[in-house]
């Protein structure tokens, strides 16, 4: 083998690339931070000098928006009376013109007229603190006109006038001081020979001291002079705010050097001795050195950006031609200090500095790594194949992508074993753990596609009632899938998947009896790895797994179905069974269902943490819709029992017949008496006395059937009185009878008593009793041992009767004690029902939710007297529906419906006397999940105003309250 020769000294390849790297960083560097610098200072002069420009087009603007107002109300002042009236009140009758302009013009201060004899007339607006002080003006006056006019003598006389603002005098004050002659002023000189509009030059404002400007022009009869007086105030704001820096300075100078304006126009005016300003003060008076040296500087006047020294600091100036006021020659003077302009771009320069180093010493070790990622590479593939080989198959979130193309290939292939063998064990989990078809297909398709590297997919499941095929999960990619298919195109589908271009695969999902569970398609890229056999064969196998989990979770979804479909069908038919409770097993499921699930949204309060899983809900809504099953063993006659007397009909019919008899003997006795020679009237006079105490005493006894109202004991009293009465009885009453009938008859007399027989009119007569049967005795009592349910309930004597005193004498409803129990037992029937059926582990507890319903939260309650704390919420939610739902039902026979109040009302009773749970009730009721029920099932007469507060109030606990 050749000798290759070696180099007498060889570099590390991590310090070589790290000095690369580091030098080349430096150099770009330095060239981009040079660039940068003479460019972007380029620029900012650039911009400085554009910013000039248009702070001088701002200012002329705003000067023009000065003038023009004024100018436009002297082109019609001067047509104005005022001008051509020679009296002071003629004058002065004009004022509300003048003051009109004063208002609609702001920037006009003042307004005034000189007259050829001298005479002078001014209106000013008082709206500056300043000028209201200076003219010592009263709190009410808005305006003063200042006169001047001469008398016989040709003396002048001052006069101040002030006005409210609806122009009416406020004050008249005569000033012997004031002497002003208009005609000495340029204003008036100027105007006089000429019909246009003159400006004159900047000056102070004789009153008030201002700096300001006239405008001027000829009244149309030649005899006076209009103007007008602009300050220039604003003028000086608005430089006062363009300066480019905040060390700029700008000022507008006259042509002379005469500053005409500053950001601080008290600033200009001269005062000499100390007198009222008459001159404006020269840019080399203002005393800002950068402002008078950019004047005296003689290349700044053609507007140009010209660089200077003032004050020990750099500045940029130009000196901008100013035609903002007509007929003024004057330049606008701007200067920024230099390092102003340019200090943000020195600190981008020393910041780029520091940012390059930085950089610098960064790339030095990321240069040591690039040179030791090379050894590091080979040994992280040889790491991944060791886990591989011990079965873990995670692939590493911390693996750096590799510049060498075979290790960065190797890499991959590692990573796509590691990752198609994670995804088939996810879709071994999820198969094993997700009960729900759809969650299950979703989840198992994403991780199909991630074990088979494909782009998308979709699963389809067969409807054999629709004959077609539904997708029921996607994932990415779908090229053109539809959301349906036909049984005719499942067959066609691997031909249809070459349709486009072998990027898709269509596999069947047959189940275990060989029958179409549906359809898995496929999108792949167009590459090698799918396009081998292999791959196929390995999705294809993949399936298997798919069809068996979709057959499984079909079956146990039908089950399902079935079960509730079942559980519906019970409910209907107890519903079905009684036409005044119909809709009862309905109502109450749907109302549970809704305040459990508006319980669940709950963030804060007692309820926060309330929350119903997947089985909890479905154990919640199955014992919802069972918790009255046991009704199919309650007799109809009790249930649908809606007077007293009613057995399998109702008695009161019998008990009729028999005041019907009675009647008769009045009749028969009554006639009796008279064939046997009695006085007819006194005969006639029993038998209505007889018979109209017969009327009433059945209208009282037909009144106490109804059980409408409490029976008092008095009622009681009565109807014992009123059954004392007797009737004959000519008739075999054993005749007729079944054998349960006829045994207890038998049973309850030695003999037939010989006909006729005397009978009670209202009796409650031994063979009434019915025993309970030894053999179907139910076993609630605690101490029976026959109760392996642990029933704590009072058994009655026994299992009916059916006295016709015992059942009139009822003192509420309509039900006696044998009847109410045969009524409760349905909860017990209820219990034993559920309990024995095969309950899977996550409906276990709906025997409980459903049998619990008519406990109560003191322990009172029944079938097995649990107290508050050994009941659920669930159990408390249906315990408060029922109710609810018991109160507000119109198809109640033994009660009018009440009014949501009412109801309400009688629930918080409830509440305070330890039946319903208070803390759920409050809620209950601040939900108003009421009131939605109300708006679907309860008629518009029952829906009433509801006073929450007070019914919250109404159901503290006694013990709190």
């Amino acid at each position: 083998m050749p000798q290759v020769p070696r180099v007498k000294y060889a570099w590390p390849v991590r310090f070589v690339i790290a000095g690369l790297v580091v030098a080349a960083m430096a150099l770009v560097a330095a060239v981009l931070i040079t660039l940068s610098w003479y460019s972007s200072r380029t620029i900012l002069l650039d911009m400085a000098a554009l910013m000039a420009r248009d702070t001088g087009q701002i200012v002329a603007e705003r000067a023009r928006r000065l003038t023009e107002p004024g100018a436009l109300a002297l082109r019609v002042l001067a047509f104005d009376p005022v001008v051509d009236a020679r009296q002071l009140d003629d004058r002065l009758a004009r004022r509300s013109v003048l003051a009109t302009e004063l208002a609609e013009n702001p920037l006009v201060s003042a307004i005034h007229v000189g007259y050829e004899n001298g005479d002078f007339l001014l209106m000013r607006a008082l709206d500056r603190r300043d000028i209201r002080a200076q003219f010592q003006a009263p709190p009410q006056a808005n305006y003063l006109v200042q006169v001047v006019t001469h008398g016989d003598d040709g003396q002048p006389h001052g006069l101040y006038l002030f006005y409210d603002a609806r122009h009416e005098l406020v004050l008249r004050r005569p000033e012997p001081d004031y002497r002003f002659d208009p005609r000495e002023r340029p204003w008036y000189v100027g105007a006089k020979d000429t019909v246009s509009t003159v400006t004159s030059g900047p000056y102070v404002f004789f009153s008030t001291g201002q700096v300001g400007i006239t405008l001027s022009r000829l009244a149309h009869s030649g005899g006076a002079i209009v103007a007008v007086d602009v300050a220039l105030d604003d003028l000086g704001e608005a430089l006062g705010g363009l300066g480019m820096t905040p060390g700029a300075e700008l000022a507008l100078v006259g042509q002379d050097g005469t500053v005409i304006g500053y950001r601080d126009m008290a600033m200009l005016p001269v005062r000499k001795n100390g007198v009222d300003p008459s001159s404006l003060r020269a840019i080399d008076a203002l005393g800002i050195e950068a402002l008078t040296h950019l004047w005296r500087t003689a290349a700044a006047g053609d507007g140009r950006v010209v660089a200077y020294e003032s004050g020990g600091r750099e500045w940029f100036g130009a000196a901008l031609p100013f035609d903002g006021i007509e007929g003024m020659d004057m330049r606008l003077l701007t200067a920024a200090p230099v390092d102003e302009l340019l200090g943000d771009l020195a600190l981008n320069r020393t910041r780029m500095i520091l940012i390059s180093i930085a950089l610098i010493a960064l790339i030095l070790p990321f240069g040591w790594q690039v040179g030791s990622a090379v050894g590091y590479a080979l040994e992280g593939i040889s790491a991944q194949s060791m886990r591989l080989a011990r079965f873990n198959f995670r692939r590493r979130k911390d693996r750096a992508a590799s510049a060498l193309r075979e290790v960065e290939a190797l890499n991959e292939v590692m990573d796509k074993v590691a990752g198609s063998m994670e995804s088939m064990l996810d879709i071994s989990r999820v198969l094993g753990s997700e009960p729900r078809i759809e969650t299950m297909l979703a989840q198992v398709l994403e991780k199909f596609v991630q074990a088979t590297r494909c782009t998308g997919g979709a699963v389809y499941l067969f409807d054999r009632e629709q004959q077609q095929l539904a997708r029921a999960a996607a994932v990415g990619e779908q090229g053109g899938l539809r959301d349906a298919m036909s049984a005719d195109e499942v067959a066609a589908a691997p031909a249809a998947a070459q349709d486009t271009g072998g990027r898709r695969l269509a596999f069947a999902l047959p189940g275990r009896d060989a029958q179409p569970q549906g359809l898995l398609v496929l999108t792949h890229d167009k590459d090698w790895d799918h396009a081998a056999p292999a791959f196929q064969a390995f999705a294809e196998r993949l399936t298997g797994m798919l069809a068996v989990a979709i057959e499984t979770r079909r079956l146990i979804e039908a089950q399902r179905l079935l079960l509730e479909s079942v559980t519906h069908i019970l409910a209907d038919a107890i519903d079905a069974k009684s036409p005044y409770t119909g809709g009862h097993c309905e109502r109450v499921p749907k109302l549970a269902i809704l305040l459990a699930d508006r319980m669940q949204t709950e963030t804060a309060g007692p309820y926060a943490d309330f929350h119903l899983d997947e089985g909890e809900r479905e154990a919640f809504r199955l014992a919802a819709w069972l918790h009255d099953c046991g009704k199919v063993t309650s007799p109809e006659h009790i249930m649908d029992k809606a007077t007293k007397l009613e057995l399998l009909y109702n008695r009161i019919h019998e008990i009729r017949m028999r005041f019907e008899v009675l009647w008769r003997d009045a009749e028969i006795d009554c006639l009796l008496a008279r064939l046997r020679g009695e006085d007819p009237r006194a005969a006639e006079t029993r038998r209505d006395a007889r018979q109209a105490r017969l009327h009433e005493d059945f209208r009282f006894v037909a009144a106490c059937n109804i059980g409408g109202e409490s029976l008092s004991d008095e009622a009681v009293e009565r109807l014992q009185a009123i059954g004392t009465q007797t009737w004959m009885r000519h008739f075999d009453d054993a005749l007729g009878l079944d054998e349960q009938e006829s045994a207890r008859l038998a049973g309850s007399r030695s003999g037939p008593p010989a006909l006729p027989a005397v009978e009670r009119l209202l009796a409650d007569q031994p063979h009434h009793l019915v025993p309970w049967d030894e053999a179907r005795r139910p076993a609630v009592e605690r101490d029976d041992p026959r109760n392996i349910w642990g029933f704590d309930m009072r058994l009655p004597e026994y299992r009916r009767n059916m006295g016709e005193l015992h059942n009139l004498a009822i003192q509420r409803g309509t039900l006696t004690d044998e009847d109410r129990f045969a009524i409760n037992d349905h909860i017990v029937q209820t219990y034993i029902m559920l309990k024995r059926l095969p309950w899977p582990p996550h409906l276990e507890r709906v025997p409980e939710i459903a049998a619990n319903h008519h406990e109560r939260m003191d322990g009172g309650g029944y079938p097995r007297r649990l107290r508050g704390e050994q009941l659920g919420t669930t159990e408390r939610i249906i315990a408060l529906v029922d109710v609810f739902e018991a109160l507000t039902a119109v198809d109640r026979p033994y009660k009018a419906p009440k009014t949501l109040s009412e109801s309400l009302l009688i629930m918080a009773s409830m509440c305070r006397g330890g039946h319903l749970d208070p803390e759920l009730f409050q809620y209950f009721m601040h939900s108003r999940v009421w009131q939605t029920y109300a708006q679907a099932y309860m008629v518009p007469a029952q829906i009433d105003t509801v006073d929450i507060e007070a019914l919250a109030r109404a159901a503290q606990p006694e013990a709190s309250a």
